[in-house]
């Protein structure tokens, strides 16, 4: 049964929905929305749906749906007679799946949480499953997807303490929303916690991020970059954020001998020129990517100010700095990503969103914490002038990041019987 407060949310959302094509338009103009797919947006589909059961995944932004993609490889190689719908909300993310989705599966914007968006969209898809990773709760969608049939998954759940306080001044809503879902795997032990005060049934804990695959690369673009890199030593500044660019360049001034060369691959590529600006005013000679700049042995810093090209990136460096952690409220970024290509790994305080993760990278030394300039300094410098150092801690990390092939099997069985064709 649903509480006032998810009521007065409907009717909220109804009365808004006239303004979200403005809305939409607007953003679309900033670049936040692809401005030939705001139908998609407004639950309006692009394509017909195929005969057929149909499983709806759901991954809000690029971290999300990287997690989902050995999900998604794994039930089209197993259930082929399955289709797979993969919604995402962001620019980015819809570039990322473009890219790596498997054959036969297919990418839609997520509609807008607005009753009309909502009712559009599933009833053209008719999903009899739904798996939404992480903190996607959206009332609208969630709650007509469950009066219609499907079987609701909520992977890698998690909630933040903030979050947790807001459901826990509705809590008839936080039963409601969360006594909606069939399965509920949470990220880690805190969120188990926090969902269970909320009187959410948990079924066991899971990261879908331990699972994921390494990060791909082009092998032809990756040797040509070797090339004109030479025998340099990289250190790989990797996601950053504003304010870490300079911190990290700070640290790679630092280092001497011998003459490495800085990357700096950021996480929202937009910023391309601020940074630029910012490392210039530092004295350093930058090349940027975006605008096929050459990167030569004068060259200080490569501005790879690209989208999904950092599985390349890593294979280059001899040490990354993890961005989002450096300068606190964004909570990190997925060490993982590096790990399980050898690589070792820097990172600044802020791990929030992955602080179960780190913690097994801290405690098997295959991590460095960094909780301050100096530290950062003093560790980029040990990586860079120790290069026997960084293979050890690399090797640790990979050691311990290959231990996530479990996590997807337990992902699958944990689905297994909310998916077409389960025998009750």
């Amino acid at each position: 049964m649903n509480s006032l407060a998810l009521t007065a949310y409907c009717v909220a959302t109804a009365a808004l929905e006239p303004l979200a094509p403005l809305l939409l338009k607007r953003r679309a103009a900033r670049g936040k929305e692809d401005p030939d797919r705001l139908h998609e947006r407004l639950g309006h589909p692009a394509i017909p749906r195929p005969a057929g059961d149909l499983v709806w995944l759901h991954g809000a932004s690029v971290g999300e749906s990287l997690s989902l993609l050995p999900l998604i490889d794994a039930l089209a190689r197993q259930r082929p007679q399955l289709t797979l719908l993969v919604t995402s909300g962001t620019v980015t993310s819809a570039e990322l799946l473009g890219r790596r989705l498997p054959p036969g599966a297919i990418h839609q914007y997520a509609p807008i949480d607005a009753p009309g968006a909502a009712r559009r969209f599933l009833a053209h898809w008719r999903p009899a499953a739904a798996v939404f990773v992480e903190s996607e709760l959206w009332p609208n969608l969630l709650l007509q997807a469950k009066a219609g049939g499907a079987a609701l998954a909520l992977l890698g759940a998690r909630v933040s303490q903030a979050s947790a306080r807001g459901w826990r001044r509705a809590p008839n809503a936080a039963r409601a929303m969360f006594g909606g879902f069939d399965l509920i795997l949470a990220q880690d032990g805190a969120s188990r916690a926090r969902f269970e005060a909320l009187g959410a049934r948990v079924d066991g804990e899971l990261d879908l991020k331990q699972a994921a695959a390494p990060l791909p690369c082009d092998e032809a673009e990756l040797e040509a970059l070797k090339l004109r890199i030479g025998s340099r030593p990289a250190l790989l500044g990797a996601s950053t954020h504003p304010g870490e660019d300079e911190l990290i360049a700070r640290a790679y001034l630092a280092v001497t001998a011998p003459s490495p060369l800085l990357i700096v691959v950021p996480r929202h590529p937009a910023r391309g020129d601020a940074i630029a600006q910012t490392l210039r005013g530092q004295g350093l000679t930058l090349a940027r990517r975006s605008l096929g700049e050459p990167l030569t042995a004068e060259t200080q810093v490569y501005l790879a100010d690209t989208l999904g090209e950092l599985g390349l990136f890593f294979r280059l460096a001899q040490a990354v700095v993890m961005g989002g952690s450096l300068t606190g409220g964004v909570g990190g970024h997925n060490p993982l990503e590096p790990a399980r290509l050898g690589l070792p790994v820097i990172t600044g305080a802020d791990v929030a969103n992955f602080r179960e993760t780190y913690a097994g990278l801290l405690a098997a030394h295959a991590a460095l914490m960094a909780p301050d300039q100096a530290a950062l300094d003093a560790a980029v410098l040990d990586l860079m002038t120790h290069p026997e150092r960084a293979i050890q801690i690399g090797l640790r990390g990979k050691a311990h990041a290959e231990r996530g092939g479990e996590t997807l099997v337990a992902a699958l069985a944990a689905l297994a019987p909310l998916l077409p064709g389960a025998v009750a």
